[in-house]
């Protein structure tokens, strides 16, 4: 009986072992984006509905461009929900840099009243956004980096500049 084929299938075996083992390592690790409330804006207000636009600060702090197709997000104002949105407008952030990024969000009045409790005594109001950035380009990459960024707004001062 001839040894070398059974030689030679089990080097193939290990030989695709490694290959895929190879192939489970190739994709990049990426860091996740650093995010911040860069502005907020009214865009329309109904009875029991109001839109805001949000734009966020994305700083990228990987050597690769990140082309965000879309973002999601949910926004608590004070440790309370206050919006939901998405946006599915393209951005290249590039590598070591920073773009912007605008989202569509909307909020019940119930829910802006409830997380707008506690502001005018300090004039501080406490932000938390937390969401996805899907990202495509280059097929190593994850499909989706996770974000959660928080801070604050003194808003004081801008009460004492209009009057």
């Amino acid at each position: 009986m001839n040894a070398f084929p059974s030689i030679a299938k089990a080097a193939a075996a290990c030989g695709a072992i490694l290959a895929l083992m190879g192939c489970a390592g190739i994709g990049k690790r990426l860091e996740p984006p650093r995010i911040s409330l860069a502005d907020i804006r009214v865009q329309q207000s109904s009875g029991l509905e109001t839109a805001f636009m949000l734009q966020l600060r994305v700083i990228n702090p990987n050597d690769v461009d990140l082309e965000v197709r879309a973002v999601s997000l949910d926004l608590e104002i004070n440790g309370q929900p206050f919006a939901s949105g998405a946006a599915s407008n393209p951005v290249t952030v590039p590598a070591y840099g920073s773009n912007l990024v605008e989202v569509q969000t909307y909020s019940s009045v119930i829910r802006m009243l409830t997380s707008m409790i506690g502001i005018l005594p300090s004039g501080e109001i406490a932000y938390r956004a937390r969401g996805h950035l899907r990202i495509g380009g280059d097929a190593l990459l994850p499909p989706s980096l996770p974000f959660d960024a928080s801070g604050t707004f003194d808003f004081s001062e801008f009460a004492k500049a209009g009057k």
